[in-house]
Parts: structure tokens; C-alpha cells; sequence
């Protein structure tokens, strides 16, 4: 894919950083600077909704042999969250997982529902019996616009440990949804690295996630991203072995994404959620869903104006539920 076309002209840095705090807003209730969230609101039974929490947890370097996640649960009525046991967690090994992974500048509650939300739309057009696990990491606002970004960015990459220690503690015939938002997108190519590493001969951890059994659904969701990141030879490439099918939610008009490189100074490459990337980086086998959604969301980066569309959310039922649910 020659990226080089892709490029859109760069206005002032000034005018760059403004828009640019779209991004680095991937705002606690999930909308671009100066808009308003959509109305989320259903009626749908409560779901199986867990979350899993790094808040206050140090960065760390590598894949660590314990961690203490804070763990709550949303009690069977819908009407609480409440502390859990980290055990329970990995109950009942037949029931499929899906993990949400959000994006910058939430804080834990707003993490929290937008989960919520998900899981309810899941179950109402995607399929039936998962357990939604929200991973809630340190991603409230810091400082201002770029500042902010970096640091965010530098710390997503952290997380990747986290979740691969998370994601290795499931059976290996447990079927897995990752749906990951922005930088969550970020975390999960992480922890898919730390994942195959753990996987080869030597390797600290035994996680045996080369030969699962059980299939692994990915989504992303304008993943802020390197648009090569699952290129042969590209930085993530090992990651494809995990995937048993992927789906992409790009915008080409994102005025947050577009501003992505301004975050890496060492490589200037576009995000994958603003440019996209080809079918042939996959493995024939594996099920490749993508589509623009600029003709829906616009020029907003939000994830609620993503919960909003029934179009799309079908698509991102679809692309977590396919293979590992039964239908509704």
C-alpha cells in the first residue's frame, strides 16, 4: 500500500494541535471536542458485565508473573457495580469473553459505561452468553493536547504487558473477542506481541496461545495505530497468528486521526484507523471485514457516535460475536 497517497495536507501546527486535542479527548464520554453525545440508552436484560482495572498500577517493562487488577462486577439486577473476586474472573471456561479496551482521557466510570453499552448492544444483535470484560487503564486527562497524547501513547504501550497477562489466564478452548478503541488498539497488538514471545522455545511464560483451540475475534475501532503495523514486516506482523478474524472500522475523515503522526517522531506514519490497510496482509483463511465510516460518524473521533449507529454496531457485533456465540 503506498501510505504516501494517503497523506493529507498538513495545516499550520497550530491549527494541528487544536485538532489534534480531538484524539487526545478520546473523551471520557467518548466524543470529539465541543460535541455532544448521542443518547446510548436501551432496554435489554442486564448482561455479564465484568471490570478489570490498572488504575494506580506502575508501567512495566515485559509481561509480569502476577498482577493485582482491581476487579468489580455489575451485580445481576444492573443496579451497582461491585467489588469481585479476581478468581471468578475465569469462571465457567465454556462462556466466550469479549474485552473492551478503551481509548485516551477516560476516567474509570466513563470506562465503565461505555463497556456497558457495548455489552448491552452485543446482546442484543450480536449474540448471546458472553461475558464483557472492560479493561480500564490510567487514561484520564494529563496536561494538554500533545502533551497529553505522548504520554498516553508512550503509556499504552505498557499496558500490552498487562493485558497479555490477562488474556493468558483463559483456557486455551475459551473463545476470545478483543474490541479495541483508539490506543486500544495499541494494548492489544502489545499483548499479541508478549503473547507470541511467551509462546516460542525459552520463553518466560507458557501460554500456549500458538495452538489455541477456540478462535480469536478481533475489532478495532479508529485504531490509533501505525497504518503497517500488521504489514509483512511491519512492527506488529507477528500479531496475525492470533487472529482468526479481524474487523476495521476506519474513518477517513477523522480530524483526530489525522494528526496521529504528530504523536511518534521517529516514524511519521499515518494511523491505521485513518488509512486502512489491504486484505492480502492476512492470511486467506482468516475473515477480513472493513469499512469507512466517515459517511456515518463524520469527522468525529468518538466511540458513542460508534455505539449510536446501528449500521456499525452491527458490524462490530458481527466481527466480535461471529463463531463464538449463538445467535440471537
Amino acid at each position: 500500500m503506498d501510505v504516501a497517497r494517503f497523506r493529507p495536507r498538513v495545516r499550520p501546527l497550530a491549527i494541528a494541535l487544536v485538532t489534534l486535542g480531538g484524539m487526545l479527548a478520546g473523551a471520557a464520554r467518548g466524543t470529539a471536542a465541543g460535541e455532544t453525545a448521542p443518547s446510548l440508552r436501551c432496554e435489554v436484560a442486564t448482561p455479564d458485565v465484568w471490570v478489570v482495572s490498572t488504575r494506580g498500577l506502575p508501567g512495566v517493562c515485559r509481561m509480569p508473573d502476577q498482577v493485582n487488577f482491581g476487579v468489580q462486577r455489575l451485580r445481576a439486577d444492573g443496579a451497582v457495580w461491585e467489588r469481585a473476586n479476581p478468581a471468578d474472573l475465569f469462571d465457567d471456561s465454556t462462556r466466550p469473553v469479549m474485552v473492551f479496551i478503551h481509548g485516551n482521557r477516560y476516567e474509570h466510570a466513563s470506562a465503565m459505561q461505555q463497556g456497558l453499552e457495548l455489552a448491552r448492544r452485543t446482546a442484543l444483535c450480536g449474540g448471546s452468553g458472553v461475558r464483557t470484560i472492560v479493561y480500564s487503564w490510567p487514561s484520564e486527562q494529563q496536561g494538554i493536547l500533545l502533551r497529553d497524547g505522548r504520554a498516553k501513547y508512550e503509556r499504552a504501550f505498557l499496558e500490552g504487558h498487562y493485558l497479555a497477562w490477562l488474556l493468558g489466564q483463559f483456557e486455551p478452548g475459551r473463545p476470545l473477542a478483543i474490541v479495541g478503541y483508539s490506543f486500544g488498539a495499541i494494548i492489544t497488538l502489545e499483548a499479541f506481541q508478549d503473547l507470541s514471545r511467551s509462546d516460542r522455545p525459552g520463553g518466560v511464560h507458557s501460554g500456549g496461545w500458538r495452538d489455541r483451540e477456540a478462535p480469536v475475534n478481533v475489532v478495532f475501532i479508529a485504531p490509533a495505530v501505525r497504518c503497517d503495523a500488521l504489514a509483512p514486516g511491519g512492527p506488529y506482523r507477528d500479531a496475525v497468528e492470533h487472529i482468526d478474524r479481524l474487523t476495521l472500522l476506519t474513518n477517513s475523515t477523522d480530524d483526530a486521526l489525522r494528526f496521529f503522526r504528530l504523536l511518534e517522531r521517529s516514524h511519521r506514519t499515518e494511523a491505521l484507523g485513518y488509512v486502512g490497510m489491504p486484505r492480502s496482509w492476512l492470511p486467506a483463511g482468516v475473515p477480513f471485514s472493513s469499512v469507512d465510516a466517515a459517511n456515518v460518524v463524520g469527522r468525529t473521533h468518538g466511540f458513542s457516535h460508534y455505539l449510536a449507529s446501528p449500521a456499525l454496531m452491527r458490524r462490530i457485533c458481527t466481527g466480535a460475536a461471529a463463531g463464538i456465540a449463538a445467535s440471537e
